[in-house]
């Protein structure tokens, strides 16, 4: 699944255009094909040729149990696959917002519960760790399922029907479902809002003005033919949104796509704001967290979702979050301890009462370089001072004390050399009957400061059977 993921990238990066798009004489012109007509209309008769029959059948991974669910939503097509946010189970209506990746390949993978670095997160966790349930939908075509990909066409009819499934569930608040999407996703999402109002707002991060200016080697229409171009360029159609949608790139992205919309629409449902420094992927990150802040503070009988640019351009400027990933309920049954793990870490058994936790696979950041060690021994020990210089920590680590259900667990905090590299290492020792269980971690000092916290998280879920 790690390979598709970089399928998927691979295909994001050649989507970043400094688009010339539509210009401003085209979107006038009378003599355009659906003159008069909303897009909802043109759509009504207009039936889209493909000139090829493009699938895939990537197989979909088993979500994170407890936080997202592998459902099957009904559309015009058939049956498609997608991941939504788990019921809360506390009674309450809660606001979800779906998610369109970016790409070509219309399926869903194990993005949603990938790392998401600061300067490129496709995965929209923001909104996740904000509290807002989450639906990624997949498209007709993919994944196994029915239909073609129509770039851009019928993938709309998808994310209306993803709409409809995620409104008849009981734990979402139906007149509080958003939509947002990335890059080619952010394309589809300006085509939705232009198709419907059933959404409360959505927010389109990097989108292209005209589908000429996306990568044109994937399209499975005939691009020469005004019609069916029409149909999946959101320049020609911005005037028929009648709900708040933010349309929002970095300058060093496809900005041009964005100041073409800005010129062929006066419409005031429609927000354009363009970042200065930043790109199409390092606006993600900081953007979508302060979206996902706004749609939290958004009650009401409508949306009341707005934004500067200078507040945009504040978010943007703020320094990098580390992300943190998804943690789970792990319990090892030798030791008798239960404690939270981030999701994609694997428990390696070294010997008895000795474990070692970590990601499957390696990449630069802090979730799939870092480890945990956990060993138990039968000990004990009497005072602070037998237990340091028993486990050897030097002067150069810093200690101190914390409380952890009741209990005083000693802290220390160092750097070693670890494979030929300076880590930060942060280790806790908890004392029970005659076991001395000790949690160890280790990660590059790159990522010491969002380490500790990190750590933080796993040692104050401990708890013994």
């Amino acid at each position: 699944m790690r390979t598709i993921i970089f399928t998927i990238t691979t295909l994001f990066a050649l989507l970043v255009f400094v688009a010339c798009g539509a210009n401003e004489s085209d979107t006038n012109n009378n003599e355009l094909p659906f003159h008069g007509l909303s897009f909802a209309e043109a759509r009504q008769d207009f039936t889209t040729t493909l000139t090829r029959q493009v699938t895939n059948s990537y197989t979909i991974p088993q979500p994170p149990e407890g936080v997202f669910s592998l459902v099957h939503f009904q559309s015009k097509v058939g049956s498609l696959a997608a991941f939504i946010s788990d019921d809360p189970n506390d009674g309450q209506l809660h606001p979800l917002i779906i998610w369109v990746v970016g790409g070509w390949s219309n399926g869903i993978s194990d993005l949603p519960w990938s790392y998401g670095a600061w300067d490129n997160d496709q995965t929209g966790a923001a909104f996740r760790e904000g509290g807002i349930l989450m639906m990624y939908p997949s498209f007709r075509g993919a994944n196994g399922n029915l239909g073609y990909h129509e770039s851009l066409y019928g993938e709309i009819d998808d994310i209306v029907a993803a709409f409809e499934f995620a409104a008849a569930l009981p734990y979402v608040d139906p007149s509080r479902i958003y939509l947002a999407g990335h890059s080619t996703g952010a394309t589809r999402v300006i085509l939705a809002a232009a198709y419907t109002d059933v959404f409360r707002a959505v927010f389109a991060f990097g989108s292209v003005d005209d589908i000429s200016e996306h990568n044109r080697a994937m399209f499975t229409f005939d691009l020469s033919d005004n019609e069916e171009r029409m149909m999946r360029s959101p320049i020609f159609w911005l005037d028929d949104i009648t709900t708040p949608a933010f349309i929002i790139e970095g300058r060093y992205g496809n900005a041009q796509s964005l100041e073409n919309m800005k010129n062929a629409t006066t419409n005031s449902n429609v927000h354009i704001h363009i970042i200065e420094g930043g790109d199409h992927f390092d606006m993600l990150a900081p953007i979508t967290k302060l979206v996902a802040q706004r749609i939290l503070a958004d009650v009401g009988a409508a949306s009341n979702i707005s934004f500067t640019d200078q507040e945009l351009q504040t978010a943007m400027n703020q320094p990098p979050i580390s992300p943190m990933p998804i943690m789970l309920p792990h319990h090892n049954e030798e030791i008798g301890v239960s404690f939270l793990l981030p999701f994609a870490w694997g428990q390696f058994r070294e010997a008895h009462m000795t474990y070692t936790y970590t990601a499957a696979f390696f990449d630069e950041n802090l979730w799939e370089s870092s480890y945990l060690f956990l060993d138990a021994f039968d000990i004990s020990f009497s005072s602070s001072y037998e237990l340091d210089e028993w486990l050897g920590f030097d002067e150069g680590f810093d200690k101190w004390i914390i409380n952890i259900n009741g209990q005083e667990v000693p802290i220390w905090a160092g750097h070693i050399r670890f494979r030929g590299e300076v880590h930060f290492n942060i280790a806790a020792a908890f004392q029970t009957d005659n076991q001395l269980t000790i949690f160890d971690f280790l990660t590059p000092q790159t990522f010491a400061d969002s380490a500790e916290y990190l750590f933080t998280q796993i040692i104050n879920s401990i708890t013994f059977d």
